[in-house]
């Protein structure tokens, strides 16, 4: 019993090791870093900044110049409003 148990809690953990990664990015040619922080919201992201710094956390909140990112990367119990205007690249998690 003991050993169905543990196979069944590792088979379960294998099938939902693959809810934390995110589906590829569907790049358009019309998508901006805008419109791809809107796809992803209640996602996980990195921001690269243009000064070459880097911010990841959750995306709650999208709006015309800025982005709201709680559960910040590294500071969890912090949230972050970033200028939408100074972001460079977009990086989601795709794979586990």
């Amino acid at each position: 019993m003991k050993r169905l148990s543990l196979l069944i809690g590792f088979v379960v953990a294998f099938a939902c090791s693959d809810l934390f990664a995110q589906g590829k990015i569907d790049l358009q040619t019309s998508d901006t870093i805008l419109g791809i922080l809107q796809k992803n919201v209640g996602q996980m992201v990195e921001l690269r900044m243009k000064s070459g710094e880097k911010i990841g956390g959750k995306i709650e909140k999208v709006g015309d110049k800025l982005v709201h990112l709680s559960q910040l990367t590294g500071a969890e119990f912090f949230d972050a409003a970033v200028d939408s205007a100074d972001i460079a690249a977009v990086i989601v998690r795709t794979k586990k």
